[in-house]
């Protein structure tokens, strides 16, 4: 019992905490002078990604067996499955209830502005689909590549772990220089630390979010050590907790940023910090694993790269359409499903 009230407490501290960090980094980003894009694929994904990367960073230099340095491996391909399905998942579905409770506010009051077509309208305009795809079509060649090093074997493999940093940094410079060429100016919430200053300190702006990326991180460690205590619980083999419960743990401070920030209207950012963070597990964990691992796959992480593949090419095709509705990215969540019911066969 004391791990499933302990699961609920870490999943509240970790949303709690993200409210906090989401409101400190957009002031970060303004202190910074970076675009609003950037402080979603860059400042926020950074922080949002440190729980997963580090789990992968400790696993391979410090596992005392070849095993114990592939729970790095695992990590390194869990992390992008879960934010190409279920992470895009939960921000159609959270999209679709506030279409439907805002139609359901026009619906008594008549005459309230209103810009909801329920979940047919497409998440953004031609320009947000456009920037979207081109994070996508960053993140699915080098995901290609990472998934086709598993396969073979060669001397010189684990020295082009560097190219993955390299890549990450080309990435990085390309969203900083990006400039914020998106619409006017908002005005953001104040921040939470010193709610009666209309312009924080900036002590105050970094301690906010130091000290909310350090909760997010121990809660997020100790979310997924409870899963791993409550999986034999309920029936499931210490190979199924790991590829299919572990890697939504690690997410879940993208997950719940994502909540928040379309709660409040900011869909760009929420996106933005998803594919942000995607571009950071292609590459940093992958960096790690292929220096410090053998960096080889069994069926199991084949098949998880299988079906992070697939729904990118499913995600890009529905922008290439011009189709990518909150419906159709709710969807995406389902190649989750998917490939639960591919390890059955695999695991038995």
């Amino acid at each position: 019992m004391i791990h499933f009230v302990l699961l609920l407490v870490c999943a509240v501290a970790i949303y709690l905490s993200c409210e906090w960090f989401v409101n400190a980094v957009e002031w970060l980003g303004q202190r910074l002078n970076v675009g609003k894009m950037a402080v979603g694929t860059i400042l926020a994904a950074f922080g949002t990604a440190l729980p997963e990367s580090v789990v992968t960073l400790v696993a391979v230099t410090t596992g005392a067996t070849q095993e114990a340095k592939n729970i790095g491996v695992g990590a390194a391909m869990g992390g992008p499955l879960a934010l190409a399905t279920v992470a895009y998942g939960v921000t159609g579905a959270m999209l679709l209830l506030k279409h439907r409770k805002e139609r359901a506010v026009a619906a008594v009051a008549p005459g309230a502005p209103s810009a909801v077509s329920g979940g047919a309208a497409a998440v953004g305009n031609e320009k947000d689909i456009r920037r979207l795809a081109k994070d996508q079509k960053w993140f699915l060649p080098i995901f290609v590549v990472k998934v086709a090093l598993g396969l073979v074997a060669f001397a010189f493999k684990p020295v082009l772990g560097l190219l993955f940093f390299g890549a990450y940094a080309v990435y990085f410079w390309r969203e900083i220089r990006g400039g914020d060429d998106d619409e006017e100016d908002e005005e953001l919430e104040p921040l939470k630390l010193q709610p009666k200053a209309a312009a924080p300190a900036a002590w105050a702006v970094v301690v906010q979010t130091l000290a909310t990326l350090v909760v997010i991180f121990f809660a997020s460690q100790l979310f997924v050590k409870q899963l791993d205590a409550i999986g034999p619980m309920l029936g499931l083999s210490a190979s199924v907790t790991a590829l299919l419960l572990s890697p939504i743990a690690t997410e879940l401070p993208e997950i719940m940023n994502a909540v928040i920030w379309v709660r409040q209207g900011k869909t760009k950012l929420a996106l933005a910090n998803i594919s942000g963070a995607m571009m950071i597990q292609a590459t940093v964990p992958s960096g790690l694993g292929l220096l410090f691992t053998s960096w080889k796959f069994d069926g199991a992480l084949l098949w998880s790269g299988l079906i992070t593949m697939a729904a990118i090419v499913y995600l890009l095709a529905s922008m290439r359409a011009r189709r990518l509705t909150p419906g159709r990215l709710a969807l995406a969540a389902l190649f989750y499903v998917v490939f639960g019911l591919g390890l059955i066969p695999i695991l038995a």
